[in-house]
């Protein structure tokens, strides 16, 4: 089923009006209230089903945040939903975990007392005020309890299709767990299924690469240590990284102070594959999906190989021209903050778009786009570690006709459950396969966070497209489509 970003029902909203493109300039939203530093994590979804998108925020041992969005307006509400953890925080990740149409919580903390992982179960429920919102600690009684390690990246992803929701964590010194959903409870079987690896994971997403109907894993590795393409035949993965080409992410092959942190999936080059990108420590990478299980390196050409040292990508169509352009998150390390990167993409490159308030960040961590006001312009979420820096909600600044020109799409399945992680969804001309852009459903948002969110295109002068969402699972590719999606149209469909 696909819905709208700001709307509380299940729908397609596609507002297109007439407009020219504008250069990006963004305003900080309640800036008092955003001001904290020492943070890493940020993570969105509509955990109290009022139609807008909260953020749940992660910091380094002081208390965590839930800020609660009412039409634009956020309020900190994390102690009285139980989820305020006075812990060094290093992941997050949003998820229907119970099948029950309200997004769950994982939290991932650096080790301490009591486990790495918690898990706070949503029980807003139909009788429950919208804005109380309330979480229940079920780590234990589901079975995802683990003492110790150094947590990365979470990532709730049905990957055995059988309509519930399994748990990948991405381990830094430890080996990576996936944990299978039975009825709620989980064990972890990636020993079993070839996804037990030891080396150094700090980012990971989930996407067809290879087309065949069902979900593989491309992990990011630190410290010299290749990345891994793991491909799914039928519930066993097999890492083909180094025949794929895609075993270095465009870094120095096996040197100890280089590494992938954060991979993202996008289709750069409007051909509807999914392509590859790596921020990294080392020179950024992306990778062309050429079809046929390959990738091209074209990190040159697209002028996003720059050397330096990376913490997260970000994609996002920050001015609804209908091309996906790409933030780029500098870390802070060794004593210098390395600058972040707004690139706007030409359609054969990447341009430097970064505006000056921006540049003077020292936002290292958590980066995601969303639209948080509704308006139909994709904001700017940024954390950074430093103690003096910030949370920052950034508002995306467009003149409201071009605002508009955006189609926002959610993609549940038949019960209208967030389970489909993963799925694929492309726009076309309305009566054509011309296509207009393609998003993919993410498992992972941020910096070791996953969102649950609605995706958003630009769609530029259109007045109308037509929509297609494939989900693959089991070995299939299922389809489903709308035709004719116009201005302030709802339209419903379903992925099974």
């Amino acid at each position: 089923m696909i819905g709208g970003s700001w709307l509380p029902r299940v729908a397609v909203l596609a507002a297109v009006l007439q407009g020219a493109a504008a250069l990006p300039r963004f305003d900080a939203v309640q800036p008092e209230l955003f001001a904290a530093g020492a943070t890493l994590v940020n993570a969105a979804a509509d955990y109290d089903g009022d139609g807008d998108l909260d953020l749940f925020v992660g910091f380094n041992g002081t208390p965590n945040r839930l800020y609660r969005n009412d039409n634009g307006v956020f309020t900190d509400v994390a102690a009285a939903a139980g989820v305020s953890d006075a812990r060094a925080t290093r992941a997050a990740a949003w998820g229907d975990f119970d099948g029950d149409g309200d997004p769950d919580l994982l939290v991932g903390f650096a080790p301490g007392a009591g486990p790495v992982l918690r898990l706070y179960r949503n029980d807003r429920g139909p009788s429950t005020v919208l804005r109380a919102g309330l979480f229940t600690d079920v780590t234990e009684a589901t079975g995802v309890a683990i003492a110790t390690g150094a947590v990365r990246q979470p990532a709730w992803v049905d990957i055995d299709a059988d309509g519930d929701l399994d748990l990948y964590v991405g381990f830094r010194d430890r080996a990576d767990v996936l944990f299978r959903n039975d009825a709620g409870r989980f064990a972890d079987v990636a020993a079993q299924i070839g996804l037990a690896d030891t080396r150094k994971t700090v980012g990971a997403v989930w996407f067809d690469y290879d087309e065949d109907g069902d979900l593989d894993l491309y992990a990011a590795h630190m410290d010299g240590d290749a990345n891994g393409l793991y491909r799914n035949d039928r519930g066993r993965f097999t890492d083909v990284a180094d025949q794929a080409g895609v075993a270095w992410g465009g870094r120095a092959p096996r040197d100890p102070a280089n590494g992938t942190v954060r991979p993202c999936v996008a289709d750069v080059n409007g051909d509807g594959r999914f392509d590859l990108f790596m921020a990294n420590y080392g020179a950024n990478g992306l990778f062309l999906n050429r079809g046929g299980g390959k990738f091209e390196d074209a990190s040159a050409a697209w002028g996003v190989a720059i050397d330096s040292r990376y913490d997260t990508c970000a994609f996002g169509d920050v001015d609804n021209d209908g091309r996906i352009d790409l933030y780029v998150n500098g870390t802070v390390t060794g004593g210098k903050s390395y600058r972040d990167y707004l690139l706007r993409n030409t359609g054969a490159t990447f341009e430097d778009v970064t505006p000056a308030n921006i540049q003077a960040l020292e936002a290292d961590h958590g980066a995601l786009w969303a639209d948080f006001d509704g308006d139909g312009a994709e904001d700017l979420a940024l954390t950074g570690s430093q103690a003096n820096g910030m949370h920052l909600l950034l508002r995306n600044v467009l003149p409201p006709a071009i605002a508009r020109q955006s189609l926002a799409v959610r993609v549940l399945d038949s019960r209208r459950r967030a389970t489909r992680a993963g799925a694929e969804v492309r726009i076309y001309a309305v009566g054509t396969r011309t296509l207009v852009g393609a998003r993919l459903v993410d498992s992972g948002s941020g910096y070791d966070a996953q969102s649950d969110m609605p995706l958003h295109f630009g769609v530029g002068s259109r007045t109308s497209v037509d929509v297609e969402v494939t989900w693959p699972g089991g070995g299939r590719r299922l389809v489903a489509r709308a035709a004719g999606v116009r201005a302030a149209t709802l339209r419903t469909m379903t992925v099974k």
